[in-house]
């Protein structure tokens, strides 16, 4: 029985994807992978037994993944699983910041105790709250990833002029994209000519940490709408609270409040509701509970964060699974060091990201617990699974 543990409420959906022959659940003891959503994993313990974690949504800053990458555990996310639910959150956020709504059904509620003068005070108030359409504006989307394309290609279909900017840009976003988006290749270009901008690129701290800021906005158009459904870091807070009130800014609208912006004139904040969805959540479930399965199960790695993604179709009846650091000649020594144990490769794979590598090899027997050991010795290798 193979223990895979849930460190938050999963979606039940996760029951048709784990055979019988897994015990899935909040108690469960030596898990092989867990499956997470928020839960803060830095200070957390992991059982020696866990091969594997899976996070049933994109962002990962909730998990300690290059220590786990150290450790030999593999994490995976769920990039494009809830893009459909961001994606209309944005589309929200869009006609919100263009017209006064939020302004406007705050000003009703005040009406509730004035009966029949209702319907004059309504006609006679709805003046302070006229704003525009979004139709023939321009929106310019900083990231072309899953939802970034989405975003794109909705505003299109609603008559918008559409920017783009992703230097990252994959050849399969690219064929995703509405050919009436304009690909753009300076960020600054986007800044200076759209009227709404809307952000969905991860956010990585020594990177891109206030990618919105003071700077940037000086080159935007006054009265520009920004839309932040990423992270609330990559906007700088105190930046955009002095544009909201010089008018720089005409609408921040945040997924992510804090306690600066809470109640800031002309800032819109949402409590996190992006994937806050029944279909996002049972997608971000479903595909993370598939990354494990597949792990587990072949040594297959789809969308790990801190690990090369690595895959092949199983040739024969044992496959050795091997993560270890990208270092010169070090798949060398691995082909050699299970050669000399007499072991023949029938099939292989190796791929490599940054500091760290996988090699998946199916051979032809299984290899004895000595003849593990001495793989595992070669040096710069972090874990060998038999599977």
């Amino acid at each position: 029985m193979k223990n895979i543990l849930t460190l938050n409420a999963i979606s039940p959906v996760i029951n048709d994807v784990f055979d019988a022959s897994y015990n899935v659940g909040a108690d469960v003891k030596s898990p092989v992978g867990i499956i997470l959503r928020s839960f803060k994993m830095h200070d957390y313990t992991l059982d020696p037994a866990t091969v594997a974690i899976a996070r049933a949504g994109a962002g990962v800053n909730n998990i300690p993944v290059e220590e786990y990458a150290k450790q030999g555990v593999v994490v995976f996310n769920t990039p494009g699983a809830n893009a459909n639910a961001v994606k209309e959150l944005v589309i929200t956020a869009l006609l919100l910041g263009s017209r006064k709504i939020v302004d406007a059904i705050k000003w009703v509620d005040t009406l509730k105790d004035q009966g029949e003068e209702v319907g004059k005070l309504v006609e006679k108030g709805k003046s302070n709250f006229v704003g525009g359409e979004i139709e023939g504006k321009k929106l310019g989307v900083i990231g072309l990833g899953a939802i970034g394309a989405k975003v794109a290609n909705s505003a299109i279909a609603l008559g918008m002029e559409v920017y783009g900017y992703d230097p990252f840009l994959s050849v399969n976003a690219a064929l995703r994209l509405s050919r009436a988006v304009n690909v753009v290749k300076e960020l600054e270009e986007l800044f200076k000519i759209c009227d709404y901008i809307t952000i969905h690129v991860p956010f990585i701290k020594d990177q891109n940490k206030g990618l919105i800021n003071s700077g940037n906005i000086r080159l935007m158009k006054d009265g520009v709408v920004i839309i932040n459904c990423a992270r609330g870091e990559l906007v700088d807070n105190e930046s955009i609270i002095k544009a909201t009130e010089s008018g720089k800014v005409a609408r921040y609208f945040t997924d992510f409040p804090s306690a600066d912006l809470i109640g800031k004139e002309n800032i819109i904040c949402c409590p996190h509701l992006g994937a806050s969805t029944p279909e996002a959540e049972d997608n971000c479930a479903v595909m993370a509970a598939k990354q494990l399965v597949d792990y587990i199960e072949n040594g297959n790695i789809i969308n790990s964060v801190n690990y090369p993604n690595c895959s092949m179709p199983k040739t024969t009846n044992c496959r050795l699974v091997i993560l270890h650091k990208n270092i010169t000649n070090i798949l060398a020594q691995i082909t050699t060091a299970v050669g000399n144990e007499g072991i023949n490769i029938e099939n292989m794979s190796n791929q490599s990201k940054g500091d760290y590598a996988v090699t998946i090899l199916d051979v032809n027997k299984t290899p004895s617990e000595e003849a593990i050991k001495h793989v595992s010795l070669v040096d710069g290798i972090i874990k060998v699974r038999v599977i």
